[in-house]
């Protein structure tokens, strides 16, 4: 009797003991954790989360067809031999000019059943003749409908039935990340594609156009695919294949693209007026920089353009605006680059007031200014 209450008596001790044992983990963990573990954190699975397709084909087939080779050509005169033009020898009088044929390739994408293509403007710069070959073996000559190089695009056409045209996509749904496409025709080898990912978005200050504002992508972007089509892994349009980065010619896995709602822009423009209308103000600037900052004595951090000229009777003279002020801010909206106040201003309808937030002397002024349409010959260097 007395060897049973022992027994029960020890097995409510050591139930007891494992109870507080229990307890004692919850609260106090540290106490029992080794001194060389490691407390990492693990994402937990999430439902319906998979890897990525292993094949991208269908995108390619919804888009190649909308992707075409453009081939140009250009008459080019070739300067005369140098003991020719000496006066000892002369030119005889009934001699022609040498000319050549210079030709160039490049791509670009079919935008509107209608016949509609989209390119850079620098795959068709002086071209005498423009021919467009279709994925489908097709071709035909192609017609300027209107061009922009403050943005390096133009638009084509061209007479051929049955076109398949490329879906636009949106570019505030492109992020640093997003896996895309490049096709096109680099070297005039036939029709390419190219995998990468979208490495950055509002790349400026570039030097490739007066207006940039470009996705950059490590998709490989070689000679001959300006013009050409970079697309989302559905296949829709988010960009037109410009530029690419290199020190030796070769692939550096940095390409640009002009973003689609740019080109959308620019399309409709010269759809409907044949040309770009383009907001303008008339002042000539550049980034103000941390250096010029302080060379002007600014406070640190002080970020905006910095007014180089303002043009004679252009709004920005009509506001007050004047050389050496620096533009802060337009509509409350900070400025960091001249190309950001560009954008913002080239992307305003004429007739439109602008509010700019303007240091002048060290103090902060507030001006309106109502934005005018660019001249046709005006400079498309930093400025707006």
């Amino acid at each position: 009797m007395r060897l049973r209450q022992n027994l029960i008596l020890l097995s409510q001790a050591l139930v007891l003991g494992l109870a507080l044992a229990f307890i004692a983990v919850l609260v106090w963990p540290r106490l029992f954790a080794s001194r060389g573990a490691v407390v990492i954190r693990q994402a937990p699975l999430a439902p319906g989360v998979t890897a990525g397709p292993v094949s991208y084909a269908s995108a390619v087939r919804v888009a190649a067809p909308a992707v075409v080779n453009i081939n140009t050509a250009r008459v080019v005169v070739l300067p005369q031999p140098r003991l020719l033009q000496e006066p000892f020898f002369g030119t005889p009088p009934d001699e022609a000019p040498q000319k050549r044929i210079k030709t160039s390739l490049g791509s670009g994408v079919i935008v509107s059943k209608s016949g509609y293509v989209l390119t850079n403007y620098h795959v068709i710069k002086g071209a005498d003749a423009i021919r467009v070959f279709l994925q489908d073996g097709r071709n035909a000559r192609a017609q300027v409908v209107g061009t922009d190089p403050s943005t390096d695009l133009a638009v084509l056409k061209v007479d051929l039935p049955h076109l398949k045209a490329i879906t636009l996509g949106h570019t505030r749904d492109t992020h640093v990340g997003d896996v895309v496409l490049a096709i096109g025709d680099p070297f005039g080898i036939g029709q390419t594609v190219t995998m990468g990912i979208v490495s950055a978005t509002g790349r400026d200050e570039l030097g490739l156009s007066a207006i940039e504002n470009f996705l950059q992508t490590d998709a490989a972007i070689n000679p001959g695919n300006s013009g050409g089509a970079l697309v989302n892994t559905s296949g829709d349009l988010v960009g037109i294949n410009t530029a690419l980065y290199s020190r030796g010619g070769g692939f550096q896995g940095i390409g640009f693209a002009i973003p689609v709602n740019l080109a959308r822009h620019v399309f409709r423009q010269i759809i409907r007026y044949g040309h770009v209308i383009e907001g303008w103000v008339g002042v000539a600037g550049q980034t103000l920089t941390p250096m010029l900052a302080r060379a002007l004595k600014m406070p640190p951090g002080t970020h905006g353009v910095l007014i180089a000229a303002v043009y004679a009777d252009s709004p920005a003279a009509k506001a007050g605006l004047r050389a050496g002020d620096i533009i802060t801010a337009i509509d409350g909206r900070p400025l960091v680059t001249a190309n950001d106040a560009l954008v913002r201003i080239t992307d305003t309808n004429p007739g439109v007031k602008l509010t700019l937030t303007v240091l002048h002397g060290g103090a902060q002024q507030t001006k309106v200014v109502v934005v005018g349409t660019r001249p046709p010959h005006s400079p498309t260097t930093i400025q707006g």
